[in-house]
């Protein structure tokens, strides 16, 4: 027989413990080292694409999403003609969309003989393919002109809507 022992073939693993976690840590670590690491480089201060500014960078990255408009309460309300040609001239001169053409008594009659509170509700909420004009650039009064403006012109007869009173201070007696 051989003058070796047993021993001297056997390694450094003995038991069967010992071999399940050398199989766990060999496949474990090195996962959780790549984590580890992948934070790391993530985890640094990263300027944006093109700047190497980071005050730039961090002012993008925060930069206002809305805005507030404040209008003067105060201004002068517009005509009707005015509001017209600034808002409503682009469908209703050529009749886009199925819009009633300005001055078209045929087309304007069905929708003067609803009353000025259905024209106006319309015009403010829309209806058909008109979107919504109330809320925007104008004040639902001036809308309420524009309106008038267009009716009339096509044979109806409202009364232009007034401004309504300013609400008097609180301080105020």
């Amino acid at each position: 027989m051989s003058d070796h022992d047993d021993q001297s073939h056997t390694g450094p693993i003995k038991t069967p413990k010992q071999f399940l976690m050398v199989v766990f840590y060999s496949f474990v670590l090195p996962i959780f080292i790549i984590i580890g690491l992948v934070y790391f480089v993530n985890s640094a201060n990263k300027t944006a694409e093109g700047s190497s500014d980071l005050s730039k960078s961090i002012a993008d990255r925060i930069q206002k999403v809305g805005v507030v408009d404040v209008r003067d309460a105060n201004r002068e309300l517009k005509s009707g003609e005015q509001v017209f040609k600034a808002q409503c001239t682009t469908c209703h001169s050529v009749g886009a969309l199925g819009s009633p053409k300005f001055a078209d008594v045929a087309a304007w009659a069905p929708r003067i003989k609803k009353g000025y509170d259905e024209l106006w509700n319309s015009a403010l909420k829309g209806k058909g393919n008109m979107s919504a004009q109330g809320g925007g650039e104008f004040d639902d009064v001036e809308i309420g002109r524009a309106v008038v403006y267009m009716a009339n012109a096509a044979g109806g007869k409202f009364a232009e809507p007034k401004a309504p009173n300013p609400a008097p201070m609180a301080g105020a007696k």
